[in-house]
């Protein structure tokens, strides 16, 4: 048995599953994606230590990141991560649909699954590991107040979210912005996991039907290691009229002319 193979089945043990990522999907098609529609600047919303920021660098992308992060202890290794590339930004906020301070709840794993919003019996029956531990005070910001002091003229956005079921709350607090993403990641569920929280037909109708975006891809997510039943996944997508037929956005066709 190999170390991994020994790693993964004492994790099991405790109800938790190390597993590459999906095969169908990879963090480098996310960023074929990115180029294809010319994004510049990356929004991470719940950095939490920085996973997805390290993912899009290993990946390839090379355009300007800016992570949120509110709570201390997660952040400390976001901002180690982040701390010898120039093109990433590390913010202590948690966006939402107002400015001031919110009480967030700290969950046992490390605080990835951290939330504004309550966590329900459903969640806790399938990750124990992953229920509340504390609180903690934090300063939370709307998206649209900060939009001009980190998004360049012209920059084209591409919003991640993993908010733990305070997604609809981040678009909200983004305004107008919203729609005027390239593309966003968001995560959702397919049962309630936290009160309240976005489920993943009111995530499509919100983003496809309201923001007129396409889904690209549907990525897998937490899974209940009891019965198998997913849980979560992500959706990735995309403004799909301003790509042009040839795949170069007008800006690098612009470059491509001089």
């Amino acid at each position: 048995m190999t170390l991994l193979h020994r790693a993964r089945s004492a994790m099991q043990r405790l109800g938790i599953d190390i597993a590459r990522y999906p095969a169908s999907w990879s963090g480098r098609q996310l960023v074929q994606l990115l180029r294809k529609f010319d994004v510049g600047l990356v929004i991470d919303a719940g950095a939490h230590a920085g996973g997805y920021g390290t993912m899009l660098r290993h990946s390839g992308y090379r355009g300007r990141i800016v992570s949120f992060e509110p709570l201390t202890g997660p952040r400390t290794e976001l901002q180690r991560r982040a701390a010898s590339d120039p093109a990433w930004t590390v913010l202590p906020y948690a966006l939402g649909d107002h400015s001031g301070t919110v009480v967030m709840n700290v969950s046992g794993n490390a605080g990835a699954s951290s939330s504004v919003l309550p966590m329900l019996e459903r969640h806790r029956a399938a990750a124990p590991h992953a229920a509340y531990l504390s609180r903690q005070t934090a300063e939370i910001r709307r998206l649209d107040e900060l939009w001009e002091q980190i998004v360049a003229p012209g920059e084209r956005v591409f919003l991640k979210m993993d908010v733990q079921g305070y997604e609809a709350h981040v678009l909200r607090g983004a305004g107008r912005y919203a729609s005027e993403c390239a593309g966003i990641q968001t995560e959702t569920s397919f049962v309630p996991l936290y009160r309240d929280g976005l489920l993943f037909d009111d995530a499509l109708a919100l983003t496809q039907g309201e923001l007129g975006l396409t889904l690209m891809s549907v990525v897998p997510g937490f899974t209940d290691p009891c019965t198998g039943q997913m849980l979560q996944c992500d959706l990735v997508l995309f403004r799909a009229d301003t790509a042009p037929k040839d795949g170069r956005m007008p800006t690098q066709v612009a470059r491509a002319a001089r």
